[in-house]
């Protein structure tokens, strides 16, 4: 069966239709800039333009940064506010005239690495992703199944939320340096695991492909490790929630 996976991001919409049995992309994924203020009818039409870009009127599934409930969002995290009460599952099948199914964006992202993933390893015990990129998304399993909307970017740490001091948004945005962006990370994983003890931890999102300039000033007690698919995990694990 082949979905059209989106990932709707702080900064970008991007889709590809997705082989939900093999995890693989059909077609390469089309992307395109999450509008200014990313407010609800604005971000349904890019959503139908990278729908009409495949041509697609089968089923969709979308990675949204927010908490979602029977399709509607329960928050807005880098989006517009108006999204708070939006059943988005409406909003966008009645746009695309696609039957759209939609997630949390690190749930679906945590989806994709357990079923294709590293996550294939880990099937027992409590796993907890982190998706680093404009935010800091998470997504729990244990043996295996989704606790859904966990928002642990939203701790407080030092007076503020988790994400407004450690994203790959906020490396970038103050410069800093490895080590540095580091030390916050370190901070960050470190209160998690004081409240979760998970036995791995697995680091997604855009930040993944530099695993290897940050990872060495993380210091847990369990492994922590990359995630696989790397950028196309919102993508695959969004189709997969509209299996």
């Amino acid at each position: 069966m082949t979905i059209l996976g989106i990932d709707i991001g702080g900064t970008g919409i991007k889709g590809a239709p997705v082989d939900v049995q093999t995890g693989e992309l059909v077609s390469p994924r089309y992307r395109l800039p999450t509008p200014e203020m990313a407010k609800p009818d604005d971000v349904a039409k890019v959503v139908v333009e990278i729908a009409k870009h495949f041509s697609w009127n089968g089923k969709i599934g979308c990675g949204f940064p927010a908490i979602i409930r029977n399709g509607v969002a329960f928050s807005a995290a880098n989006v517009d506010e108006s999204w708070i009460g939006t059943n988005i599952d409406s909003l966008l099948s009645e746009a695309s005239g696609c039957t759209t199914r939609v997630i949390n964006d690190a749930d679906a992202a945590g989806l994709a690495e357990m079923r294709f993933g590293v996550g294939r390893d880990w099937q027992k015990g409590v796993v907890f992703l982190v998706t680093l990129g404009t935010g800091i998304g998470t997504a729990v399993f244990v043996n295996g199944h989704l606790l859904p909307n966990t928002e642990f970017g939203h701790i407080e740490i030092r007076g503020k939320d988790a994400e407004r001091r450690a994203s790959d948004a906020v490396r970038q945005r103050k410069d800093l340096s490895w080590a540095e962006w580091g030390e916050r990370l370190n901070e960050y994983f470190q209160t998690m695991e004081r409240l979760m003890w998970p036995d791995v931890v697995i680091i997604g999102g855009g930040a993944s492909k530099d695993f290897d300039k940050f990872s060495p000033y993380i210091k847990m007690n369990c492994e922590v490790i990359p995630a696989q698919l790397l950028n196309l995990a919102g993508i695959v694990g969004a189709a997969l929630a509209a299996e």
